[in-house]
């Protein structure tokens, strides 16, 4: 049963020391965290803190003993931690945590409205944005916050559309769950692609992800550009060197053995496909520490005015 905020906590405000166009865009200043006047009141196991670099991040904490952060930044989840202390997802040493570059060196960054090289930014504007904390709830213990995004002058520069996406990231025992809703609140039409780009903590040695055997696969080693088209034979993909591979229709659950002794199951709704990647030793101090394994919506969605499109993600040790 869910239950309504039942914890009050000082509200926090976040002031940058310069001025900014886009007032959900941090650039070189320091975000600061100031208690406000008035109380903010969050479902228990959900607060508000200064992360790394200043920027303001969600802490989520079950009951159970699990745990995960959320950047405002991006709406990036950076860290999910089970029980039994082991952090599931990986950030990059190279992670910017500076409000003027997407923290998309780790966790779960966002890919929208763009996948990929395109027309604007690569990966879309989303992970480039502070989103705001628009409801928290609790269900049996299990905390829950949902995050929301809206059209300004910086995404119309680049995207000319009014919109609302609402991303709401639910924390369970040995679980994360996310649900990613765009609605179309324009007068016109829109089209989009969208991924979640998760990087999961593994030795490469020792990886293998099932279930992808038999999907249609767009293959962009050696030439991303013109992606090899091919068929996936294996039953399990391992990772022997650089991996950048599109799966076409993957199925609505994958198995990754991270190499480490784990075994996540990732499961989804609606992201009808997947992205493998390891940058091997183009990334030659960390390549070995983590792997990509990403729901994806490669076939473009378009949106009617007022309608919706929604996307879930599940993250489970098994």
């Amino acid at each position: 049963m869910a239950a309504s905020c039942a914890s009050t906590l000082p509200s926090l405000s976040f002031v940058s020391s310069s001025s900014s166009n886009s007032p959900r865009r941090f650039r070189r200043s320091r975000v600061v965290a100031m208690a406000s006047v008035g109380q903010k009141v969050y479902a228990p196991g959900v607060a508000v803190s200064e992360g790394n670099g200043g920027l303001p991040k969600i802490d989520l904490k079950s009951p159970h003993g699990s745990e995960a952060e959320i950047y405002l930044f991006g709406a990036c989840v950076t860290s999910f931690k089970v029980p039994n202390g082991k952090n599931l997802l990986f950030v990059r040493p190279d992670a910017v945590f500076n409000g003027q570059k997407p923290i998309s060196s780790g966790g779960i960054p966002h890919c929208f409205p763009q996948f990929g090289p395109g027309p604007m930014q690569q990966h879309g504007f989303a992970r480039n944005v502070n989103w705001s904390i628009a409801d928290s709830e609790v269900t049996e213990g299990d905390p829950a916050v949902t995050l929301e995004l809206k059209d300004d002058s910086y995404s119309r520069s680049m995207w000319d559309f009014s919109f609302q996406a609402l991303y709401k990231v639910s924390l369970h025992s040995t679980s994360l769950s996310t649900t990613l809703k765009i609605t179309n609140m324009d007068d016109k039409p829109f089209s989009f692609n969208s991924a979640l780009h998760t990087y999961f903590r593994a030795s490469i040695a020792g990886v293998s992800v099932k279930g992808l055997k038999g999907c249609k696969t767009l293959n962009k080693d050696p030439d991303p550009k013109n992606p090899l088209e091919g068929k996936e034979e294996r039953e399990g993909v391992t990772f022997p060197g650089f991996v950048d591979c599109i799966y076409l229709g993957a199925p609505s659950q994958l198995i990754l053995d991270n190499g480490l002794g784990d075994k996540i199951a990732i499961s989804n709704s609606s992201w009808s496909d997947a992205v493998l990647w390891n940058p091997h030793q183009q990334m030659e101090a960390c390549y070995k520490d983590f792997v990509c394994v990403e729901n994806a919506k490669i076939e473009t969605v378009q949106l009617e005015p007022k309608q919706s499109w929604v996307a879930e993600q599940k993250i489970e040790l098994v």
